[in-house]
């Protein structure tokens, strides 16, 4: 077994992974470093959001390892990999899941209060993070009376308020129009950079990826060079790419 390297806080070697017999990972290896804002691109369908999994331990590859600040995420139970998701990890879906029955102050601050810190200051601090996020004014609403762009704003709040070790983000800025993609990109990783917060980001869209310090390439689950990633004018084309040594 190899030692994961020091300065990674996220490490995996030869990842494999399978949806229904479908091959979703075939020998991805990729580290992390602390405090690093990593983009995993590709075309959709090329397995980031897989490796997300795996690496988050959502997911337990079939074959490889997974280590986190030196602590084998593959072997842990699945107990154990639960309280390291709640504890240390942020994560942020293409599509927001609130609890329709909860504000969405108290949507955001639900972390916070399931480890039992006060309504009162659970309440602040969801507040300052809607407020960032140019939410505050749907603080008092719950879901069903927010657009589909304002409730992914609080789902992102909701994965910044702990702090967390590491935040995995997959295609954060999905359900956003245009022109509010940048201000909350922008939140975000100045949020993490000042937090001191490593973030795992998928994305197939060229734009996102730049907000990151290094890109790791898949296609069809396996690492790549480059992989020319398609604009919104030509989504629908096909992508070009080189296989890595």
């Amino acid at each position: 077994m190899v030692a994961p390297p020091d300065n990674d806080v996220i490490w995996a070697r030869s990842l494999h992974f399978s949806h229904n017999g479908s091959p979703a990972l075939a020998g991805v290896s990729v580290g992390v470093r602390e405090r690093e804002i990593l983009a995993v691109v590709g075309p959709r369908g090329s397995g980031k959001t897989t490796l997300l999994r795996c690496l988050s331990g959502q997911f337990v590859p079939g074959q490889g390892e997974v280590w986190f600040n030196g602590a084998p995420v593959h072997n842990m139970s699945p107990i154990v990999r639960e309280q390291l998701r709640r504890e240390r990890f942020g994560w942020i879906d293409p599509v927001p899941h609130l609890v329709p029955e909860l504000k969405a102050w108290e949507n955001a601050a639900l972390p916070l209060m399931l480890r039992g810190i006060s309504r009162r200051i659970s309440r602040t601090a969801a507040l300052e993070w809607l407020e960032r996020l140019d939410i505050e004014e749907c603080a008092a609403k719950r879901p069903h009376a927010l657009l589909q762009a304002e409730r992914q704003r609080i789902a992102i709040a909701r994965a910044l308020i702990t702090t967390p070790t590491v935040l995995f983000a997959d295609e954060p800025t999905a359900p956003l129009h245009r022109a509010d993609r940048a201000q909350v990109l922008h939140t975000l990783t100045a949020a993490a950079r000042s937090h001191g917060i490593t973030v795992v980001l998928a994305t197939h869209d060229p734009g996102i990826a730049s907000v990151a310090d290094r890109t790791v390439s898949l296609l069809d689950g396996r690492r790549v060079n480059t992989v020319n990633l398609p604009t919104d004018a030509d989504a629908e084309g096909s992508a070009a790419c080189s296989l890595s040594v």
